[in-house]
């Protein structure tokens, strides 16, 4: 039962995070069962996608060049910015290739059926002599050409796509040291659940806590 109700919390997370509200799950109501069954089943996907990345991009892993989490945004492959770009730059180094081409081959074959967000992430060094008007204009640059290379090179269809840039507003570490800056710098591929309003319902807010009365 722990076991259960930690996973639909989870979904829950994950569905706040997206949608930028909360549901009042209401005993007896099949929309509510429906959609909690519709979430899970997503959330096996995202983990079982997880493992494929896990084994895939094992070497990458090891190597510290991209990281794997399960977050209440959905599945984020995080990917070192000084891998991807030159200092203060927006082309992608040749050296990321085939990186970004592990990647994006799973997300066309194994994992179609997800949308994908790109986010761009900055230290907050500020821009000086760059051409860039700031750390935002640098990380939203970033995120874009992430996402041509994966439409371009490698057929994922655009539809499917995002990209928003944070500038360096949205930190992981101190920005107090190098080696914090350095994780700073980075891209995240977010593999997104598809999170929708069931037909005719409305939703309204509440708290993780009616979710959890209810399934007593």
């Amino acid at each position: 039962m722990k076991n259960n109700l930690f996973k639909i919390t989870l979904v829950l997370f994950i569905t706040l995070s997206l949608a930028g509200c909360t549901f009042i799950f209401q005993k007896g109501r099949r929309s509510d069962a429906q959609k909690i069954d519709e979430l899970n089943a997503q959330l096996d996907e995202l983990n079982n996608s997880k493992s494929l990345l896990e084994q895939k991009l094992g070497q990458e892993i090891n190597d510290k060049q991209i990281k794997l989490q399960m977050m209440e945004k959905g599945l984020v492959i995080t990917v070192v910015g000084d891998l991807l770009f030159d200092s203060g730059k927006a082309q992608i180094r040749p050296e990321a290739y085939p990186l970004l081409d592990k990647v994006s081959m799973i997300l066309k074959d194994n994992m179609a059926k997800f949308n994908v967000g790109i986010e761009g992430h900055t230290d907050n060094v500020p821009i000086k002599s760059s051409g860039w008007k700031s750390n935002w204009e640098l990380s939203t640059a970033r995120a874009l050409s992430v996402l041509h290379y994966l439409i371009k090179n490698q057929g994922v269809a655009p539809e499917r796509l995002s990209a928003i840039g944070y500038g360096e507003y949205r930190p992981v570490d101190s920005n107090e040291s190098k080696v914090g800056r350095k994780q700073n710098r980075r891209v995240e591929i977010v593999i997104l659940p598809n999170v929708t309003k069931v037909k005719g319902e409305n939703v309204r807010t509440s708290q993780v806590e009616n979710l959890q009365e209810n399934l007593k």
